[in-house]
C-alpha cells in the first residue's frame, strides 16, 4: 500500500492553515499545520515532507524567504497560497522555485486537485513536458489524448480536444478563430468556419462548466478569438 503523502502547511492565519489541513486530511494525506516560517524550517529539518504549502505575507520571515531557504536544501514541491494576486508576485514565486501558485480566496476542489497533481508528478518523476500541457486547472495530455479539469476527466470529441490543446499551448494568450479552425480541422479558413469554431467552443464551455461552473475557463478575446485562463489565473471575463 502506498504511504500517505505528508504535507506541511504554513500560514500565520490559523483558520486558513487549519482549513487547508482539514481539506487534505479528508483526502487521506498526513498534514502538519504551522503558523510561522521559522517553525516550518525547524519542522523541515527534523521531519520529511512530500510537499509544502506556503503563505507569502507572514510576519518576520515571509513566504518568499521561506521558499528560498527550503530550495537551498530540498526539491520538494512548493505551492504558494496567498492573497497577493498580482502577476508580478506570482512570477517572483515561480522564479524562487515554487511549483504552483493559488490565490486566496481559493476553491477547495482546485487546491486539492493542484496538490494531487504536484504529488503525482513528484512520485512518477515526470515534470511538465511538451506532451503535457497545463493551464490553471486544465491539463491536456497530448500523448494519451486525455484532458482533465480539476483532476476530473473531460469527455471530449476529437475536434474539442484539438481546440483545447491549441488553447492550452497558448495559455493566457489569445488564439484567433482562424488559427483554431485551421489547427483543429486542417482546412483553409472560410466564412463558415467562425460559426463552426463558436459552436465547438460553446460545447467545450458546457463540458467544463459541468465540472466547475464558477469560472469561465475559456474566455472571449474580443476582436481576436479565444483564450484559456493561464497557470497564473490571469485574464479578464469572457462571454
Amino acid at each position: 500500500m502506498e504511504r500517505a503523502a505528508r504535507i506541511l502547511v504554513v500560514d500565520d492565519e490559523r483558520a486558513i492553515a487549519d482549513l487547508v489541513a482539514s481539506l487534505l486530511v479528508a483526502e487521506g494525506m498526513e498534514v502538519r499545520a504551522c503558523y510561522g516560517a521559522s517553525q516550518a524550517l525547524q519542522l523541515l529539518e527534523r521531519e520529511r515532507y512530500d510537499l509544502g504549502i506556503f503563505d507569502i505575507m507572514m510576519p518576520g520571515m515571509d513566504g518568499f524567504e521561506l521558499c528560498t531557504r527550503v530550495r537551498a536544501a530540498s526539491d520538494i514541491p512548493i505551492v504558494f497560497l496567498s492573497a497577493k494576486d498580482e502577476e508580478a508576485d506570482q512570477v517572483v514565486g515561480f522564479t524562487l522555485g515554487a511549483d504552483d501558485y493559488v490565490t486566496k480566496p481559493f476553491k477547495p476542489r482546485e487546491l486539492v486537485a493542484r496538490v494531487k497533481a504536484r504529488l503525482r508528478r513528484a512520485r512518477t518523476g515526470t515534470q511538465a513536458s511538451a506532451d503535457v500541457l497545463r493551464a490553471g486547472a486544465v491539463e491536456v495530455d497530448l500523448r494519451a489524448h486525455k484532458a482533465t479539469l480539476l483532476g476530473e476527466p473531460l469527455q471530449l470529441t476529437p475536434k474539442e480536444f484539438a481546440i483545447l490543446s491549441i488553447l492550452a499551448k497558448s495559455a493566457g494568450s489569445p488564439v484567433s478563430t482562424r488559427d483554431l479552425f485551421e489547427g483543429a480541422w486542417g482546412e483553409r479558413y472560410d466564412d463558415a468556419a467562425a460559426n463552426t469554431v463558436m459552436v465547438h467552443i460553446r460545447h467545450l464551455r458546457q463540458k467544463l462548466a459541468a465540472i466547475d461552473s464558477s469560472t469561465q475557463f475559456i474566455e472571449t478575446a474580443w476582436g481576436v478569438g479565444y483564450k484559456l485562463r493561464d497557470a497564473l489565473g490571469a485574464g479578464g471575463h469572457g462571454a
